[in-house]
């Protein structure tokens, strides 16, 4: 089963690379990081800009571990955090049927990555090669709690909304502006 991992850590770890970079850079017919912070902002990720960064760079830089089989259940566990952050403020509130909007797809990312975990990323691998791979029940179950954790902590770290400005009218008396 040496090429079936591989095959699986190249399709699985390089579209999270994709979709890592459309958010950082706006490649791959990717918005970039101002509109992906804008959009973040909008699902109540404040600040925008700092959770479109972790996101991106958690997609990419998690993708790449993947696609290298380098710190495997580090690579699922923070893939793990962002697609369960994906699926509380995207996903759920549609169902788990992606024909509908729903969390089926991101579900069936955490099954790939956490199941690598626990077969390892093989012979044909970085940490193959070197001799140091990190696999088995344990090391998945690590990364899935370590990614559930991660996804708890960027819950618990948005910073609220900011609240809007008063007008000038609102100050005057009851809201309503004042005529002289």
């Amino acid at each position: 089963m040496k090429i079936g991992r591989l095959l699986l850590r190249v399709v699985v770890g390089g579209f999270f690379v994709g979709h890592g970079t459309q958010k950082l850079f706006g490649w791959f017919d990717g918005n970039g990081l101002d509109a992906t912070a804008q959009g973040f902002e909008g699902l109540g990720l404040h600040p925008g800009k700092a959770n479109a960064i972790a996101a991106g760079a958690a997609e990419a830089g998690g993708g790449a571990l993947l696609v290298a089989g380098a710190a495997t259940p580090l690579a699922a566990s923070v893939l793990t955090a962002t697609m369960i952050t994906a699926i509380e403020t995207v996903h759920a509130k549609n169902g788990p049927w992606l024909s509908k909007g729903g969390y089926e797809y991101n579900v069936v990312l955490i099954g790939a990555v956490l199941a690598l975990v626990e077969v390892g990323p093989g012979a044909l691998s970085f940490d193959g090669a070197l001799g140091r791979e990190r696999s088995g029940t344990g090391w998945m179950l690590a990364s899935a709690l370590t990614g559930a954790l991660g996804a708890l902590g960027a819950r618990m770290s948005r910073a609220p909304a900011p609240a809007p400005a008063a007008s000038p009218e609102a100050d005057a008396g009851g809201g309503e502006p004042q005529s002289s």
